[in-house]
């Protein structure tokens, strides 16, 4: 198993990680496979979305802040329930097949860690399975 270690230095923000996961599989000599990509905290998640265009991260946390806003009367005491509400909605795990070294995602789409509850140091966990 691979840690990637992220720094976020954003209270919310979309990092894409596509180009490491990549690395991360060719350091791993997996040819075909499956790839398993954890997020192992319950303030963050992650997200296979279009990386063209940065405006459609935008746009998603922005549709998220209207729908769960930072304050809202939640009872946690530690005041981050609308990071945990956000990241309940988006995926802790993501699987996606490796071919000849790489992964398959579709023409726009690329992988983002998705933080909440930030700036902090992050974790995702990566694994590959030779089939």
């Amino acid at each position: 198993m691979f840690k990637l270690k992220i720094d976020t230095t954003r209270q919310q923000e979309f990092i894409e990680i596509t180009n490491q996961i990549e690395k991360l599989i060719k350091e791993s000599k997996t040819k075909d496979g499956i790839c398993v990509i954890h997020c192992p905290h319950t303030t963050a998640g992650l997200l296979i979305n279009e990386d063209a265009d940065p405006a459609v991260r935008k746009d998603i946390l922005g549709q998220l802040e209207k729908l769960i806003p930072q304050n809202n009367n939640y009872l946690h005491l530690e005041g981050n329930s609308h990071a945990h509400i956000k990241s309940s909605l988006l995926s802790s795990n993501l699987t996606l097949i490796i071919e000849n070294f790489n992964l398959v995602l579709g023409r726009w789409q690329g992988i983002y860690f998705c933080e909440f509850d930030g700036p902090r140091e992050r974790e995702v966990w990566v694994k590959t399975m030779q089939t």
